[in-house]
């Protein structure tokens, strides 16, 4: 099979359009399209659907763009293996929430990794749609999936649909966090009430796939009388708790020298009943690296000091 025609019909299928493809692969349309015919016929059958609003992928389109895909990565990364006759750099990357407890895990692990070695360390902290969608593609080799308890028969079925295993962390509720001098730090126990009037800060990417972000806010964030600040980053977050009196925060329990480090406190809330996960996730045909082991070390050690 030509692997040229293979990218022609992954970028095809990205854009839904010909012309469009042509533009990005620097070919002309009538090559491209050419091109695309010639791989149908070999195949035997039709990738696209060709109409007046564009290219849509067949069913036996998705199946061929799902697999040509992973060929092409392949094919990516043993060019870079031997590119230069040199072997690949080692590398570790891992995609997960915006958790402290996790970044501490990180920060410990990156130690352990001498300045001379030739190695790569990537850490993205995003949502749970995009951690599975980074495993998927293979652009991260670890990921850690956080979910409410109520979604575990969906996200369960997903990763088996999707070929992914797991390995539970952690479960937890989450608790308040906010000044040391904010009033609310006075209670020992906060109920909704409490909270009236004063700015939540919540993180701003909706993280269950299956819902809207307006049913997002509705299952997974409390009902708030009051505004609300959206951040997309944890240094952000505090930041604003540490200088703003009037804001608090949903998460996940904090390392103990991270929240001396901003000044600020964590309160349990008679209000937070849902249970979450944090769910350690690659796919059923990955094996573990030595950095991934020692990670995986640390990650336990940074519960143990937390949970």
């Amino acid at each position: 099979m030509n692997i040229l025609h293979m990218k022609y019909a992954v970028e095809v299928a990205r854009t839904n359009s010909i012309n469009k493809a042509a533009e990005e692969l620097f070919v002309g349309a009538p090559a491209l399209s050419r091109a695309i015919k010639e791989l149908e016929a070999g195949l035997g059958v039709t990738l696209f659907d060709r109409s007046a609003k564009g290219m849509s992928l067949t069913p036996d389109g998705e199946l061929f763009v799902s697999y040509a895909e992973k060929a092409l990565k392949q094919i990516e990364d043993i060019e870079a293996i031997f590119k230069d006759g040199t072997t690949a750099k080692k590398q570790f990357s891992l995609s997960a929430p915006r958790a402290s407890y996790i970044a501490a895990a990180f920060a410990e692990f990156s130690k352990k990794i001498a300045a001379d070695e030739d190695i790569e360390l990537f850490y993205k902290e995003t949502n749970a749609y995009r951690v599975i969608n980074n495993l998927i593609k293979d652009d991260f080799k670890l990921g850690i999936l956080r979910y409410s308890e109520q979604y575990e028969s969906y996200y369960r079925q997903m990763m088996s649909e999707k070929g992914l295993v797991g390995e539970l962390i952690t479960e937890f509720t989450y608790v308040l966090i906010m000044s040391k001098n904010s009033t609310l730090a006075s209670k020992e126990r906060i109920s909704a009430g409490d909270l009236n009037g004063l700015t939540e800060i919540a993180h701003g990417d909706p993280y269950v796939p299956s819902l809207s972000f307006s049913e997002v806010k509705k299952y997974e964030l409390p009902d708030h009388k009051g505004s609300r600040i959206y951040v997309f980053e944890r240094s952000s977050q505090f930041e604003l708790l540490s200088k703003n009196l009037n804001t608090y925060m949903w998460v996940s329990p904090i390392p103990e020298d991270l929240l001396e480090r901003y000044g600020l406190t964590t309160r349990v809330s008679e209000d937070s009943r849902r249970v979450y996960k944090d769910v350690l996730i690659h796919r059923k045909d990955y094996t573990l690296s030595e950095l991934d082991r020692s990670f995986i070390e640390e990650l336990t050690k940074a519960k143990r000091k937390v949970f």
